[in-house]
């Protein structure tokens, strides 16, 4: 390969589990969702994107349903740091196990 330009990454995505004080709970077709995890994608733009998942508050399995993150900072500041994380563990990788 004769350079960065020859590679074509479609997706880069992390997922990040919520810290307990800052889960929070929305309903999806009259089922309450504890939002326990965010799927973050990195855009071609180089914005972040983010989903949340979770599973029903009663208990039981649900649905795999995503929902929008709302807008809150201490959530848009776990989003940066883990991140920013990511690419420090990225850029550290060791090859191929």
């Amino acid at each position: 390969m004769s350079g960065d330009t020859d590679i074509e990454v479609s997706a880069l995505a992390i997922n990040v589990t919520v810290p307990g004080a800052l889960r929070w709970t929305d309903t999806r077709r009259g089922e309450e969702f504890t939002l326990t995890t965010l799927n973050v994608r990195l855009l071609p733009s180089g914005h972040l994107a983010a989903k949340a998942y979770g599973r029903p508050t009663a208990g039981g399995r649900g649905n795999y349903v995503s929902f929008s993150v709302p807008d809150r900072p201490e959530l848009a500041k776990l989003i940066a740091e883990a991140a920013d994380r990511a690419g420090s563990m990225w850029a550290a990788h060791q090859g191929l196990r």
